[in-house]
């Protein structure tokens, strides 16, 4: 299988899924101007859990406007990445299982790291989980599932939702009672935003509004929760009519 996704959800999901059907992962992964390929999932090699075993907490996950590709780097590490699916169903050649190729293209360099097969040192993989619950992490005061959120809005609590999505991503589908200011805008639209109000921010799958909600907590806002999971999880958990780009 070749991994081409652009979130740490998707990654772990194909993982897994790839171990338990006994697959071949052809990994690649881009950030702003380097790019990660290697082979998880072989038979005497590791999986993509015996190098990251745990996700990033979401704060951390820089989105699309903060990071960036350099637009030729998906195409440089996608030849990659085919290069390594032929040989896997050749049978020819080394591939990259058990290495890690990590390519910089400001100074258009290679190194290869060992990756250690290491996977009596994580949980063993038994079977498929909620991978969106397991990469957004539940705290108790900090976030919030959809369910409890459809449960507080049902009861008429008074809740300020603030959707932090695109335009276009707001205008596909959001939450009626729900304002709309995009991340990028949330700094000089904070007045907007009421200080004494329970807060909950929305995005797409938890991890944009993960970064807005550590904004307003680092400028004095106390009660700001995250909707774990995002519209993606409210559209499949509480109301599918609601459209999810």
């Amino acid at each position: 299988m070749l991994d081409g996704t652009d979130n740490f959800a998707t990654r772990y999901l194909v993982n897994d899924a790839c171990v338990l059907l006994n697959k071949p992962n052809v990994y690649g992964s881009v950030f702003r101007f380097e790019g990660q390929v290697s082979v998880f999932a072989t038979n005497d090699g590791p999986c993509y859990r015996c190098l990251y075993p745990e996700p990033p907490p979401p704060h951390l996950v820089p989105n699309c406007a903060e990071g960036g590709v350099l637009g030729v780097l998906p195409g440089i590490i996608g030849t990659f990445q085919a290069t390594e699916a032929i040989k896997v169903i050749a049978g020819i050649g080394t591939t990259l299982a058990g290495r890690l190729l990590l390519f910089d293209a400001l100074r258009m360099t290679f190194r290869v790291l060992k990756v250690a097969k290491r996977c009596d040192a994580h949980a063993a993989i038994t079977r498929l989980i909620d991978y969106e619950e397991f990469c957004s992490p539940v705290h108790e005061t900090t976030d919030i599932t959809p369910a409890e959120l459809s449960e507080r809005i049902a009861r008429g609590d008074a809740l300020v939702l603030v959707d932090v999505r695109e335009p276009h991503e707001w205008n596909a589908g959001h939450l009626a009672s729900a304002q709309h200011i995009p991340l990028g805008q949330l700094q000089r639209r904070i007045d907007e935003i009421p200080r004494d109000a329970e807060i909950v921010m929305i995005c797409r799958s938890g991890g944009r509004s993960a970064h807005a909600q550590q904004f307003l907590q680092a400028s004095g806002y106390s009660k700001v929760k995250n909707l774990v999971g995002g519209m993606s999880r409210w559209s499949r958990e509480i109301d599918p009519s609601v459209r999810v780009v």
